[in-house]
């Protein structure tokens, strides 16, 4: 991989945009692109780098925008010979086989409520080059001491979060705060302002009331089912470690949902409990 391919890599990744890469791996005889040989396709369908050119090119933008579209990875065999049944309409004589790779976008998650969950969080989070903010109207719990490693800790009123922060910079929202009344008006504010994944830390008495106080206030059920709660892989995580190490596992999982699909077990979903009005 060349320089410039490899600050585009970083420079997607450090902006939390997915992308594909198509890399030949293996190259036998006579080929135009040699191993290493490289390109990328970015989100607005668009490209970069290249593996050689000619319909060998082509047919590997093909599989990459496919890739895109299914967040799926796989490897490829190409024969550039034209006089081979389904060989490309090549005269190089020589075959290639090209990884064609989904990146997912990086995670970056504002954390509302620097308490024993986000603290634990924060010391999981930087190990899998995950980004992170924290966020709370109490100066002490969103030192620098607590969390040396987020990108940002900011003092702010739940009313003041998206004033502070952009919402398109975050692909997750966890509100961990230790205020119901607080979570509650930052979870209203967010879901016609925040597009991501949305995570209540709750016990079931609380997601039952703070789901009715938003259908008091007007707010379609449609977006209220956008609300994860509760949060995290259902380990039977009970302390604030454990319940850090489920929600890395949800992130994780929904990172690579083609893999996840195929040997994961199906999941049982219980019926949610009917909200009083």
């Amino acid at each position: 991989m060349n320089r410039h391919l490899a600050r585009e890599v970083i420079r997607l990744m450090d902006r939390h945009v997915a992308f594909v890469q198509a890399t030949i791996v293996k190259a036998v005889g006579s080929v135009p692109g040699k191993v290493g040989a490289a390109m990328i396709l970015r989100p607005d369908g668009t490209f970069v780098g290249t593996i050689g050119g000619a319909g060998l090119e082509e047919r590997v933008k093909d599989h990459a925008r496919r890739a895109m579209e299914t967040r799926a990875s796989d490897l490829y065999h190409f024969d550039l010979q034209a006089w081979k049944p389904g060989g490309l309409p090549s005269l190089c004589g020589g075959s290639v086989d090209v990884a064609v790779e989904y990146v997912p976008a990086r995670p970056n998650l504002l954390l509302w409520g620097g308490g024993h969950v986000s603290s634990a969080l924060a010391r999981l989070l930087p190990s899998l080059e995950y980004d992170f903010s924290v966020a709370d109207d109490r100066p002490e719990w969103v030192s620098a001491e607590r969390f040396p490693e987020a990108d940002r800790r900011e003092v702010v009123t739940p009313s003041e979060v998206w004033t502070v922060f952009e919402p398109a910079e975050f692909s997750h929202l966890y509100l961990l705060g230790y205020d119901a009344k607080k979570d509650l008006e930052l979870l209203a504010g967010s879901l016609d302002r925040f597009p991501g994944y949305i995570g209540l830390i709750s016990s079931a008495p609380k997601r039952t009331h703070m789901f009715a106080q938003l259908r008091r206030r007007g707010v379609a059920a449609k977006a209220i089912a956008r609300v994860h709660a509760p949060i995290g892989l259902a380990i039977r995580a009970e302390s604030p470690a454990e319940i850090a190490v489920s929600i890395v596992a949800e992130i994780i999982e929904s990172q690579h949902p083609a893999e996840a699909r195929r040997t994961a077990p199906p999941r049982e979903t219980v019926p949610e409990p009917e909200l009083s009005p």
